[in-house]
């Protein structure tokens, strides 16, 4: 017992200076969907500013699959060190409400913090009747299930936010599922279906050439690059808040003073003119939870999401 005693006593003693010293050696941040697309371009944000202040290398390793699961499972097998961290989408609590996984979305990751989000905006084909959001509401319901709306693929944020948007108005509508945001817009400009919930940064141009017409969006404000485009609040539909978020995770049993240092960091490089100004040309805002309020945050979505698959009767085909 004495032997044992004083073996765990020098491991937590061998481990204080470790977390002291952290980081030391090149960092890993895994991102669990293509190159290319908004979590790969946070990551690369990211790493540069931990490199900055920390002058050690930040590696970017896309992990893509099975939409977010693949690069998941890669951080849960880590070593809890602060060495490996991933960046995710809210498609992180989505994944276990619709398939099985090996992992567990809250208990086997540590959340560190949250870094930006996405608002949306509810655009509508140019030749729609409807200029408003109460008009499009109208409409929909003068129609009921006459009406087409895309997403970006079954079970996508998008997709939910609609059939909640669906629930709060009272409206049915056919949903369209596609292999991206690209795809739907095409058929969206097309008139094949009415309605997509979009990130802004998709649909900016498309909206200023008139090929889209924008009717509501989320947010407390209006987006500077829309200002004509009302919020949901002003549209007359409060408590409607589709916001995509997106943050970091370490692999659970992390030290707390690892996960603090972390998270720390984000909030000082968060708050700095030329990490919105980057974040700003993606169509993106500066969000910061802490990690407690992190970890609150994907309990809370989890159990929203999981409200709406179910109500809406959602299942991966």
């Amino acid at each position: 017992m004495r032997v044992l005693v004083l073996g765990a006593l020098f491991i937590m003693a061998s481990s204080v200076p470790a977390q002291q010293d952290y980081p030391n050696k090149p960092m890993r941040i895994l991102v669990p969907f293509p190159p290319g697309g908004a979590t790969t371009i946070l990551a690369r944000i990211a790493g540069q500013k931990f490199t900055e202040s920390w002058t050690e290398p930040v590696i970017v390793d896309n992990r893509p699959g099975a939409n977010g699961i693949v690069g998941t499972e890669a951080l849960v097998k880590s070593p809890p060190d602060g060495y490996t961290l991933l960046l995710v989408s809210s498609a992180h609590v989505i994944n276990p409400i619709l398939s099985p996984t090996s992992y567990d979305a809250l208990k086997d990751v540590a959340a560190v913090a949250t870094l930006a989000a996405s608002e949306s905006v509810l655009v509508i084909n140019p030749s729609s009747p409807a200029n408003t959001l109460q008009e499009f509401i109208a409409l929909a319901k003068s129609k009921p299930g006459q009406l087409n709306y895309g997403s970006a693929g079954t079970g996508n944020v998008n997709h939910l936010n609609t059939e909640l948007f669906c629930a709060m108005t009272g409206i049915k509508m056919q949903h369209i599922p596609y292999k991206g945001t690209g795809p739907a817009l095409t058929d969206l400009m097309g008139g094949q279906v009415q309605s997509y919930l979009a990130p802004p940064t998709t649909v900016i141009a498309l909206i200023k050439s008139g090929k889209l017409k924008a009717i509501a969006m989320s947010g407390e404000t209006r987006l500077p690059a829309l200002p004509q485009v009302p919020t949901y609040a002003e549209a007359g539909l409060p408590g409607f808040d589709p916001k995509l978020w997106f943050g970091i995770l370490a692999p659970a049993g992390t030290p707390k003073a690892i996960v603090d240092k972390l998270s720390a960091e984000i909030a000082k490089f968060l708050a700095t003119p030329d990490f919105k100004a980057q974040l700003d040309s993606q169509g993106l805002g500066p969000f910061y939870s802490t990690s407690d309020q992190f970890a609150a945050l994907m309990k809370a979505d989890m159990a929203r999401y999981a409200k709406i698959i179910k109500s809406a009767n959602i299942k991966l085909e």
